[in-house]
């Protein structure tokens, strides 16, 4: 427990009224949007939230001094527990500092706090004609602070890459409360080691990012959407990996597999074809529309070739809206099937798209698990949703083997353990097969040096 005498000294920092130490508020900071059970242990001793840099620099001075543990978070919409206090001490929410601190037009970049929301600032950015890409699914709540420390992926990655593709540079503050400034609006910069990518997807264990510079890119003044049905899982797979080779890019290529379509189905009341193996959405832009019905006629003519079931071409933008409804829409219905749901998030090298699901299939099959599969099929990313009752012990266990072996066969592929949550608590165990031991020991080093007293996001990541 934090003595009287430190949360004083919080007070003094933040203003009172942000230090919160009631029972009902520590619950509130314990857990995240992952499926980590939800203990007292995980409780915060208090929750400090700061409104500026100076205020972070103070709380992780007087926090090194005593060695308590510091857990930042954001929205808490993080999918492997990153966010969750494990050693107690202070949860450093920073959902106050939410200001879009400089709107630089000429080198279009936007310099943001880290509470700022990613849909505001892409309705921002879009208003003054620009283009903030990555688009986690959580991009109407999750902030840019927690999209940093994750290096947030989301639906747009083929085309137009994750979070750490527009990070030019990083405030910080370590451990010990010194702050320091990385990159910058150089396009190029080779000056020292990239810290600035060193922070980015570091999940709060190395430092608190306090601002972010980001890069812009104009926006897309034409987008359209397709729909694509198919009888067979490799037809669609092989009709995205044709498509990209011919030289579309698409700006999204989602991929839903037999289980995912059926539940959207009966949640949404579709009437879909159970024959239909695969459903891939893919969304197009470009600067007019002949160039778009161009890149739809393309792709209507490869996934002629490869033995398409349907083509749909959105006529209108409420037709656009219609198409996307049905992957928006996915992942509440898959967890309308079973008590529990365990989302997963691996990646895999795009050829391999199909053969993972094969292997996810194979699994399913042995653990008499239902397993359901959908993700960005552009770029590799899969996201298999295991359906389950873990009040049922013996199931528990079941499912726990069935994802001890979806890591393992997402590593024999050449795959990772993660496209865009983190590692956090839920991949810890399976990071040494990920990096082996002379990868974690080069991460434990860069953590004792920046963080020699180990006090922050403990227990996270090995």
């Amino acid at each position: 427990m934090i003595a009287n005498e430190i949360k004083e000294k919080l007070r003094a920092i933040v203003g009172a009224e942000n230090v919160l130490d009631s029972n009902i508020d520590r619950f509130g900071y314990s857990y995240d949007s992952s499926f980590v059970p939800l203990v007292p242990a995980n409780n915060p001793d208090v929750v400090v939230r700061p409104l500026t840099t100076e205020e972070v620099s103070q709380v992780m001075a007087l926090a090194n001094e005593h060695g308590i543990p510091v857990t930042p978070r954001g929205a808490a919409s993080g999918r492997t527990g990153g966010s969750i206090p494990l050693a107690g001490g202070i949860s450093l929410c920073l959902d106050r500092m939410t200001k879009i601190l400089e709107f630089d037009e000429k080198n279009m970049m936007i310099t943001v706090e880290p509470g700022v929301r990613t849909v505001d600032l892409y309705n921002f950015c879009a208003a003054k004609g620009l283009f903030y890409p990555p688009d986690p699914a959580s991009w109407k709540f999750s902030t840019i602070g927690g999209n940093v420390a994750e290096n947030a992926g989301g639906m747009r990655a083929v085309k137009y890459g994750v979070t750490s593709n527009y990070v030019m540079g990083l405030e910080v503050v370590l451990a010990d409360g010194t702050v320091i400034q990385t990159g910058g609006k150089a396009i190029k910069n080779v000056t020292g080691y990239n810290l600035t990518q060193l922070f980015t997807g570091s999940e709060g264990t190395l430092g608190i990012i306090t601002k972010v510079l980001l890069r812009l890119i104009p926006m897309p003044k034409a987008r359209n959407t397709l729909q694509l049905m198919f009888y067979s899982l490799d037809d669609a797979c092989a009709t995205i990996h044709k498509m990209l080779q011919s030289g579309v890019v698409p700006a999204a290529a989602e991929l839903m597999d037999k289980m995912s379509i059926q539940a959207v189905a009966r949640h949404r009341k579709l009437d879909i074809d159970q024959a239909v193996e695969a459903c891939v959405i893919i969304e197009i832009d470009g600067d007019n529309k002949e160039e778009l019905d161009k890149q739809a006629e393309q792709i209507a003519t490869i996934a002629r070739g490869f033995n398409v079931a349907e083509v749909r071409i959105a006529q209108s933008k409420q037709e656009e809206e219609d198409i996307w409804a049905i992957r928006r829409g996915l992942s509440s219905a898959v967890g309308a099937m079973a008590p529990n749901r365990l989302g997963e998030d691996i990646s895999v090298p795009r050829n391999e798209f199909p053969e993972m699901v094969r292997r996810i299939r194979k699994i399913s099959e042995k653990y008499n698990l239902p397993i359901a599969v959908y993700g960005h099929a552009g770029d590799g990313n899969l996201h298999p949703s295991v359906l389950c009752d873990l009040s049922n012990p013996e199931e528990a266990e079941r499912v726990h083997k069935a994802v001890d072996e979806i890591f393992a066969e997402a590593l024999a592929v050449g795959g990772t353990l993660s496209g865009e949550h983190g590692i956090g608590i839920t991949k810890r165990p399976y990071t040494i097969s990920a990096l082996g031991e002379g990868g974690i020991r080069v991460h434990k080093a860069i953590k004792q040096a920046l963080d020699p007293k180990g006090i922050l996001n403990p227990g996270k990541i090995w």
